[in-house]
C-alpha cells in the first residue's frame, strides 16, 4: 500500500473555482474600496466623472482574475472543457462576491469593506491550499502529503 496521496479531481475542481471567486472578489471589493474613498473626497459632480473609472476597472480585474486563477490552479485536470467551465464560473463567481460589498459598504462603511476584503483573501489563499492538495501526486502534483 503506497503513502501517497491520489489526485482529487473534486478537490482540485472545487478548489480552483473557489480561489477564483476569492481572489476575483478581492479585486472588485479594491476597487470598491477606492470608489468608496473618492466618493469621500469629491464633489457629487466630479465624482460622477471620476468614481466610474476604478469600479469598471475593478469589474474588469475581477473577471480577469477569477477567471486566471480558476484556469491556472486547475490545471492538473484531464479534461479542457472541465478547466473551462471552472474559469468561467470563477469568473462569474468573482462578481457576485464583488458586488456583495455593495451592502457591507452601505451597512459598515469603508472599514466594512476592508474586512471584507481580508476575508476574500484569506478565502482565496485557503481554496488554493484545497486545489493544491487535490493535486495529489498526478502528473503535475506539488506532492504535499496528508497532514
Amino acid at each position: 500500500m503506497s503513502t501517497e496521496p491520489v489526485k482529487d479531481p473534486l478537490a482540485l475542481g472545487l478548489g480552483s473555482l473557489a480561489s477564483g471567486v476569492g481572489f476575483g472578489g478581492a479585486c472588485l471589493t479594491a476597487a470598491q474600496i477606492i470608489a468608496s474613498i473618492l466618493r469621500g473626497d469629491l464633489e457629487p459632480g466630479a465624482f460622477r466623472e471620476t468614481a466610474a473609472d476604478p469600479l469598471l476597472a475593478g469589474l474588469i480585474a475581477a473577471v480577469g482574475v477569477g477567471g486566471a486563477c480558476g484556469w491556472y490552479r486547475s490545471a492538473a485536470l484531464d479534461n479542457i472543457w472541465q478547466r473551462g467551465v471552472i474559469a468561467l464560473l470563477a469568473a462569474v463567481g468573482a462578481i457576485l462576491i464583488g458586488f456583495l460589498a455593495a451592502p457591507v459598504d452601505r451597512f459598515f462603511g469603508v472599514l466594512g469593506l476592508i474586512v471584507w476584503l481580508l476575508l476574500n483573501i484569506a478565502f482565496g489563499i485557503l481554496a488554493t491550499r484545497w486545489a493544491i492538495r487535490g493535486k495529489g501526486m498526478g502528473e503535475g502534483g506539488s506532492g504535499m502529503g496528508a497532514a
